[in-house]
């Protein structure tokens, strides 16, 4: 059971625990009556001074059952996502028989529906195959950032220029990857995923040929740019692709796949470019990068069809019991002739009857004072301060109940911690006010009002049979309005299924009335959040340093001690290959290791700043490498000894990779899709681009030994913010759900 908040949030003694020990806080508020404090420490982690309920922590009740904590205080999203999102809803009775696999031994997660046309439903061979040809596009994509870091000397040979010049090669293209992300995910998110991915690869392929071709370095340049803008969505959509098809306990495996060939590209594809370099030139690598993304554009366009879904639970019957979000239906009090749309004096209205009565409950003036946000679920229509100011009636008709669930657009829901009383709806026509003394003009609604004349006519009604969340009915609300016209998944629900000729349609039309803008912003605000801000800087630094070394490949092993040629060169990269894949696989299992057992110590109260644990060991691999291969390469070691080192800064900037991620999904699950983007955003902009305007120069000018000590001691630095991002962090994270600055934008 999660501990209630009302009734006392101390925890038993034992339960709670300082570094092993326990608080004694809590013992001490005991001879305190009424509510008890929280203790002021778990695990070295500062709790909230105000609940234990903060969004992220997870209560683990056993093997196979977690309890999120937080979940009502957790703000109600009012923007689509790139990776869907389920409602959460607290534990509730089993009502229907849940789906399984085959053999009955695992329920199937999230629960596809009836249709044929549901990406779920689809056979494995047309899942799988979606996800190579996907998971090949993201290879040759991934690589593209050092495709020409064996050639720098030649490119530079060719135009006349420095090496260091060459290296904005790959800054600038990095600049576009940042920059294309917040393009392209909005336009996924509002569109579908399908015309991105073709237009992506048809850009790709455009752009290989311009680099290709290109007469002067500017015209390079900016080839590589739109390359980097073309090559963007293979970042921040495959993720979200691979959750809309494949279930739960399917996806460990196949994002094992996708990381894989992901990893295996950016490792790989230069040491291919390196031998083309060396046998037909540098310009041939964009001929066959060209040849090569054109036919993974062909299996794109073949094997990947548009995968959105709206995944939304089904409503329960509704029930006229009345519970804790809604009062028993008052149609019985109801003339027939009010019911037929004629307008009803407040003194006639049930609400008037009632106090004539007896006194009624009526909201607190300071009723804003400790709201929280809820889930936006069929039976969770809050409304806001001005709107219960405004509330005069609720509706009591059946349809007018639908009606309301299926198209009236839903506002954050709020609630007082100091009131349980649910408090009635309306419909009230004309503009609403904050002043209290303005009577809004109510009217009811019969049966027989003429159906045809209104877009949400039982036939409608009837289709769209599924709860939808707060985003959801503002934008699927708005799509119906708009000349009766019906959302894409709605329409696939009704129709047969699509065969293998119809599903190869590019485009869709769009597929929700969300603000393209709005999207687009809602990353750039993740910044706000300081453990966002935390992964942001640590995956852009695990990342960033590769691409430094990368750029500085060709000034330590060609033009250095070393005298390599272009294939000799390309071969250093088999190093960080397998120093990532040692990283990618231990991270995982390490990390898993770790947060269990703190959290069994902490009580079984999970916290997403246990996986912080995990910036030692990488400050340590991170630092020791890049000051290693520096300083080897400046005295002239055998080549294998700097080139062990670069396999070290790889094993540890997959850990922190690793890291930033799931601590920042962990913390802001419901942000996981704008997040993703943020972490790119950052890592292709604010290390990529910067970096590589002067390491090159640098590099030059006063050595690899100099400069990479420096850059260890960056590193070191920047994972020092770690220890207070530990100590506050659950605080921060209650910080933000306050502020709420997502959804108040």
């Amino acid at each position: 059971m999660v501990p209630d908040p009302e009734a006392g949030t101390a925890p038993q003694k034992g339960g709670w625990r300082l570094f092993g020990r326990s608080s004694t806080r809590g013992q001490e508020n005991e001879e305190t009556p009424g509510r008890r404090e929280l203790p002021k420490w778990n695990m070295g982690i500062l709790n909230d001074r105000e609940t234990i309920e903060v969004p992220g922590s997870v209560l683990l009740l056993a093997a196979d059952h977690n309890e999120p904590l937080g979940l009502r205080n957790a703000p109600a999203r009012t923007s689509h996502s790139s990776i869907p999102t389920a409602v959460i809803r607290p534990s509730e009775p089993p009502q229907d028989e849940k789906k399984k696999t085959s053999d009955g031994k695992i329920i199937l997660e999230p629960q596809p529906e009836e249709s044929a046309n549901d990406p779920l439903n689809w056979p494995t061979w047309r899942r799988d195959s979606a996800l190579i040809s996907l998971g090949l596009f993201c290879m040759v994509g991934g690589g593209m950032t050092p495709l020409l870091a064996a050639g720098f000397t030649d490119v530079a040979n060719e135009f006349g220029v420095s090496v260091s010049s060459v290296s904005l090669t790959t800054g600038l293209y990095m600049m576009g990857m940042g920059l294309g992300s917040v393009v392209f995910s909005p336009t996924a998110i509002l569109y579908g995923k399908r015309p991105v991915y073709l237009f992506g690869a048809l850009l790709f392929v455009v752009t290989s040929v311009w680099c290709a071709v290109s007469k002067s370095f500017v015209s390079l340049v900016l080839g590589r740019i739109f390359q980097g803008i073309a090559v963007s969505p293979v970042e921040c959509l495959p993720s979200a692709t691979i959750a809309e098809i494949f279930f739960l306990h399917e996806r460990a495996y196949r994002i094992g796949i996708y990381t894989l060939l992901l990893l295996g590209g950016k490792n790989l594809v230069p040491l291919v470019s390196a031998a083309v370099i060396e046998s037909l030139g540098w310009r041939w690598t964009f001929w066959v990068v060209a040849m090569v993304v054109g036919f993974c554009g062909f299996l794109l366009f073949l094997f990947v069809p548009e995968t959105f879904w709206d995944r939304v639970p089904h409503p329960r019957k509704k029930s006229s019991r009345p519970n804790f979000f809604r009062r028993m239906s008052s149609k019985q009090h109801i003339r027939r002739s009010d019911a037929a749309g004629v307008s009803v004096p407040p003194s006639a209205l049930p609400s008037a009857r009632h106090s004539e009565e007896g006194p009624t409950p009526a909201p607190a003036p300071n009723s804003r004072r400790n709201v929280h946000v809820g889930f936006a679920t069929e039976a969770e229509e809050y409304h806001t301060e001005k709107d219960r100011e405004a509330a005069a009636l609720q509706d009591t008709s059946e349809k007018l109940e639908e009606l309301q669930d299926s198209g009236v657009p839903a506002t954050a829901r709020i609630f007082a911690e100091d009131s349980h009383a649910a408090r009635p709806d309306i419909i009230a026509q004309g503009p609403s006010s904050s002043d209290s003394s303005t009577k809004p003009h109510v009217s009811y609604m019969s049966d027989n009002i003429e159906k045809p004349k209104s877009p949400y006519s039982p036939g409608r009604l009837a289709r769209q049979d599924h709860t939808e969340t707060d985003t959801e009915s503002q934008s699927v609300a708005s799509s119906r309005m708009v000349a009766g016209r019906v959302p894409y998944t709605t329409a696939l629900r009704a129709q047969p299924a699509k065969s293998f000729v119809q599903q190869l349609k590019p485009f869709h039309g769009r597929l929700n009335k969300d603000k393209w803008h709005k999207v687009a912003i809602r990353p750039l605000i993740l910044f706000s959040y300081p453990a966002v801000l935390w992964s942001a800087i640590v995956y852009a630094c695990s990342v960033g340093w590769l691409i430094v070394i990368s750029e500085s490949v060709a000034v330590i092993y060609r033009e250095g001690h070393y005298k390599f040629n272009a294939l000799q060169t390309g071969l250093v990269y088999i190093s960080p290959f397998v120093g990532g894949i040692l990283g990618t696989a231990v991270a995982g299992k390490v990390s898993d290791v770790i947060v269990k057992a703190m959290a069994r110590r902490n009580g079984g109260l999970y916290e997403p700043e246990f996986r912080l644990v995990m910036a030692l060991p990488v400050a340590i691999t991170t630092v020791i490498g890049l000051m290693g291969f520096g300083w080897s390469a400046q005295l002239g070691d055998h080549w294998i000894v700097p080139t062990v080192f670069f396999g070290v800064v790889s094993f540890g900037c997959s850990l922190g990779s690793t890291t930033s991620i799931t601590f920042c999904v962990d913390s802001y699950r419901q942000y996981a899709g704008e997040a993703l983007v943020t972490l790119n955003f950052s890592k292709n902009i604010f290390h990529g681009l910067v970096f590589s305007l002067f390491v090159t120069g640098w590099l030059t000018d006063d050595g690899p030994k100099t400069v990479f000590i420096w850059i260890g001691i960056i590193q070191l630095i920047l994972l020092f913010f770690t220890i207070p991002m530990y100590i506050y962090g659950k605080r921060a994270r209650m910080w933000t759900v306050r502020k709420n600055f997502m959804e108040k934008f």
